[in-house]
């Protein structure tokens, strides 16, 4: 399997953004014939998003925009929606990357599990809830957002810091929804839902059958 867009080598990265994220992420190996980064990843949403260099550069500077020491909001709190935004888009990369980034923030191992169910989960206090709630709303709800679930994260966030929620939870939905579309990194995979095979001999004429055996 390999993403359905063309990775570009490093004999063809023209340009100094790409070469330079080569560089970093790769070293001196070319990253379509000898692929694969720290992190374990294939390393190929880098080589796809190369055909672009332009938007490489602009997808570098949202990275180094939201890791920036001039960011308000907690790293632990931000993880924790890029996180759930991951799981609710259906993004194994995007939800397995920052399982990692919240492991390198310390958080404890049960809250990491505990994202794909967090609102039966005991792990998580008061403000972690409103986040996950919040990001609930901009990744399953389009943005449509209770009022209740706003003002609870008044009630701990500034106007600044929530802003900075919405931008960098929405920002990674975009990354997890272009990610399972250009089939990239752990999201190289087919639907997992598919037709189950009746037995042999069902008609399909049965289920109407039933319905008018029961009337």
């Amino acid at each position: 399997m390999a993403p359905r867009l063309r990775q570009v080598p490093r004999a063809e990265a023209d340009s100094k953004v790409v070469a330079r994220t080569y560089d970093l992420l790769f070293g001196a190996r070319d990253p379509v014939a000898e692929p694969g980064t720290s992190t374990g990843t294939p390393g190929n949403w880098w080589t796809v998003f190369a055909n672009s260099p332009d938007i490489l550069e602009h997808c570098n500077r949202g990275f180094a925009l939201y890791r920036s020491p001039h960011r308000k909001l907690d790293p632990v709190l931000r993880e924790l929606a890029q996180t759930r935004a991951g799981w609710a888009r259906g993004s194994q990369f995007v939800f397995s990357q920052h399982c990692k980034s919240l492991r390198g923030l310390g958080v404890a191992e049960a809250k990491i599990a505990a994202v794909p169910h967090w609102p039966v989960a005991e792990v998580f206090d008061a403000k972690e809830r409103a986040v996950l709630a919040y990001a609930d709303c901009l990744v399953l709800d389009g943005g449509r957002t209770p009022e209740a679930i706003f003002q609870a994260l008044r009630g701990f966030l500034s106007d600044e810091e929530i802003l900075e929620l919405t931008y960098i939870t929405c920002l990674y939905e975009m990354h997890a929804v272009m990610s399972r579309a250009l089939r990239t990194e752990w999201d190289d995979r087919d639907d997992p839902v598919t037709e189950v095979a009746a037995p042999e001999g069902f008609s399909g004429r049965d289920f109407l059958d039933i319905g008018r055996r029961d009337g």
